[in-house]
């Protein structure tokens, strides 16, 4: 499998999310978070105090970029059964510094345990220039323990107070 879609980033984003690799879902609509199952775009939402959850990838772009939010995904190309991070061998990794040389980004956080490890497995050098790394629990449907709600706590914490302190900087 290879990753068919960019990252989403401009000039402006601060802090960058990352993912592990899209869905089979994802990769049909050709953006991320794509399976109606997965709390990304609601515990988002929620984080920013949005007033609906975006629908579109027009709407999801959108509330990234105004966020001053990247989004993309640790892994360029592997092997994978369907969308199950547990079968993913043979990785390629993403060049972070794409996002990292269009940007100033301040923050990393990985979403999720799988895209930590691999983060941090295949794309060390990028912890050693001194951006923080987070990781925050997963926002997949597989991650069935964590409530939308107790999601949305532990990344407003660390994302949302990110973004706050920096809302209040400019």
């Amino acid at each position: 499998m290879t990753h068919a879609f960019g990252p989403v980033c401009n000039s402006a984003s601060k802090i960058l999310i990352l993912g592990s690799l899209p869905s089979v879902k994802s990769r049909e609509q050709q953006f991320y978070y794509g399976h109606p199952q997965n709390r990304f775009w609601k515990v988002l939402a929620n984080v920013l105090e949005e007033k609906e959850v975006p629908d579109t990838i027009e709407q999801k772009r959108k509330i990234l970029l105004e966020n001053r939010i990247a989004l993309w995904d640790v892994i360029a190309s592997c092997d994978i059964i369907g969308s199950a991070d547990s079968t993913i061998k043979n990785v390629e990794q993403n060049d972070m510094s794409v996002i990292l040389e269009a940007a100033k980004i301040e923050a990393v956080f990985t979403n999720g345990t799988k895209a930590d490890t691999l983060f941090r497995k295949y794309c060390a050098a990028y912890c050693a220039i001194g951006i923080p790394v987070m990781k925050l629990p997963s926002t997949s449907p597989a991650n069935a323990a964590w409530s939308v709600e107790r999601l949305t706590t532990v990344w407003k914490e660390a994302v949302g107070k990110y973004l706050n302190e920096k809302r209040r900087n400019e």
